[in-house]
């Protein structure tokens, strides 16, 4: 079963379901426009690796799949799998630019640490799964 949650038309949704900010949704559609995938949305999942023990993904997908939960936010189709959704909730993909450039990132509150790059943490302070994960901060 595939879940469906759209924060824009219902009120009564949790808080603390998956958001994307304002400019984040900017460049999302920029760049799913510019894909030339019909129906296609930004697929968050978390994997396990990098330096704090888990790290986050993004990638364009024109596909639901069983078990998705689909959040419709600034207009954004955002497709998180069932086993990353517990480590996403209440999380708000952004996109930041600075000095070094731009890209995505996920501010998380289910996060207990992270390493410098943004792109790995860890969610109860305890060792990587599966005893993967110590790789350093390029391992992503």
């Amino acid at each position: 079963m595939t879940a469906t949650l759209n924060p824009e038309t219902s009120g009564d949704l949790p808080t603390q379901d998956l958001r994307i900010s304002e400019f984040g949704a900017q460049k999302a559609l920029a760049i799913l426009a510019q894909s030339g995938k019909e129906n296609a949305g930004v697929r968050v999942f978390i994997k396990s690796g990098g330096c704090s023990g888990y790290q986050y993904g993004m990638a364009i997908d024109d596909r639901e799949l069983e078990g998705d939960t689909i959040v419709v936010d600034r207009g954004v189709k955002l497709l998180v799998d069932r086993m990353s959704f517990p480590l996403l909730r209440g999380s708000e993909v952004d996109f930041v630019e600075n000095m070094m450039g731009g890209g995505f990132t996920v501010h998380n509150p289910n996060a207990t640490s992270s390493c410098g790059c943004g792109h790995s943490f860890r969610t109860d302070g305890a060792q990587s799964p599966d005893g993967q994960g110590s790789g350093g901060c390029g391992s992503h």
